[in-house]
C-alpha cells in the first residue's frame, strides 16, 4: 500500500511508540509485507530466521525486534512486537469503513455499466464502462475494475487475505490493505472468490475468463487471456502468465509460477513452478504424456508381479 502523503521515520516511530536508527526525516512511502516490498516501503521482521531476508530486501525501513546495525541507505525501527506494530499502522492508514449504502457514494461507476439489484459496491471502488455486475455480487472497498467486465451472481471480489500468524494463545490476523484489480474484458463466473492483496494487488489480466466456484488467493497475478475452469483453487502469491488454461478442479500451491501457454488438465495439483507451452496432468502435476505412460505402466504391475511369483515357485 502506498502512503499519500508520505511520512517520516520519526513520525512513524512515534505512532507505534518505538525507537529508531536513521535520519529522523527519512521518508516512508509505503507499507508492504516482505513478498511485495519495493524501495520506500516499510516492512517488519520478528524472527531471527528471516532477519537477513528482511534487512537485505528492497524495503528501506524495517521494524525489527532486535537492535542490529542499520544497513546503508535504510532505516530501522525497534519494537518488541513488530507484527502488532505493523498491523496497527495498517489499521491507521487503511481503516475499515462501514457501508452506508448498497452502492457507496464514493464509488466511481463508468458509463453504460449496469449494477443489478442486491449487488454491493464498497467504498472507493472504481468500475469502468459497459460492465455488468449481477445480483448478489459483493465488491469490497478499493477494488478496481476495467471496461466490459462481467461478474456473475454470488461472487465476492476483494475479501481479506487468508493470512494469520500462529501464537501459543491462537492466531493473529495479518490485516489486509491491498486490493483487487480486474482488467478490461474479464469475466468472473458465479460464486467465485478473489481475495485482495495483503499489501499489494491481486491482479487479473485482460480477457481472462473464470468459470464458477474459483478461489484466488492474495497477491496472485493472473495474466491476459487465461481460462480458469470451475472449482480451481489458486493459492496466494502465485503467478500465472498469459494464455494459461486450468481445467476443472486444478489446485495450485503458493509462490509458484505457471509459464505462458501452459495447460493444466482437470484434477491436477501443482507443487512446483512449471514451464510454459506444455500440457500437464496428475498429482503432483507432470507433463501429461509422461504421466499417462506412468499410469499405463502401473496398470501392468499386478500381471508382472503375478508372472514373477510363478517364476519363483
Amino acid at each position: 500500500m502506498q502512503l499519500n502523503p508520505t511520512f517520516t521515520l520519526a513520525t512513524i516511530a512515534d505512532l507505534i511508540g518505538a525507537t529508531y536508527s536513521g535520519n529522523p526525516e527519512f521518508i516512508i512511502s509505503g507499507l508492504n509485507e516482505i513478498h511485495m516490498v519495493q524501495s520506500g516501503d516499510l516492512t517488519f521482521v520478528d524472527h531471527p530466521k528471516y532477519y537477513s531476508k528482511a534487512l537485505g530486501s528492497k524495503a528501506t525501513t524495517i521494524i525489527i525486534n532486535k537492535e542490529v546495525e542499520c544497513p546503508e541507505g535504510k532505516a530501522l525501527i525497534f519494537h518488541d512486537d513488530p507484527f502488532a506494530a505493523y498491523v496497527s499502522l495498517v489499521k491507521k492508514f487503511r481503516p475499515f469503513e462501514p457501508a452506508t449504502a448498497a452502492v457507496s457514494a464514493s464509488a466511481e461507476i463508468g458509463e453504460g455499466t449496469v449494477i443489478q439489484p442486491n449487488a454491493f459496491v464498497g467504498n472507493h471502488v472504481k468500475i469502468g464502462k459497459n460492465c455488468i455486475i449481477h445480483a448478489n455480487v459483493s465488491i469490497y472497498d478499493h477494488t478496481e475494475i476495467g471496461d466490459n467486465v462481467i461478474i456473475h451472481s454470488g461472487s465476492v471480489i476483494g475479501a481479506d487475505a487468508y493470512y494469520f500468524q500462529r501464537k501459543p494463545d491462537g492466531y493473529r490476523k495479518f490485516e489486509s490493505c491491498g486490493k483487487v484489480v480486474l482488467s478490461d474484458n474479464v469475466e468472473i463466473g458465479a460464486l467465485c472468490a478473489i481475495d485482495k492483496g495483503v499489501s499489494g494487488d491481486t491482479f487479473i489480466g485482460k480477457g481472462t475468463k473464470f468459470d464458477n466456484h474459483v478461489q484466488v488467493g492474495h497477491d496472485t497475478y493472473i495474466g491476459n487471456n487465461c481460462l480458469i475452469g470451475s472449482h480451481c483453487a489458486i493459492a496466494g502469491v502465485t503467478r500465472l502468465e498469459d494464455d494459461v488454461i486450468l481445467w476443472g478442479k486444478v489446485a495450485i500451491n503458493k509462490d509458484i509460477v505457471i509459464g505462458k501457454g501452459a495447460v493444466l488438465l482437470a484434477t491436477s495439483a501443482v507443487n512446483k513452478s512449471l514451464e510454459g507451452g506444455k500440457t500437464y496432468f496428475g498429482i503432483p502435476a507432470e507433463e501429461a504424456r509422461k504421466k499417462w505412460r506412468e499410469i499405463a505402466a502401473l496398470k501392468q504391475l499386478p500381471s508382472v508381479m503375478g508372472t514373477l511369483g510363478k517364476i519363483n515357485e
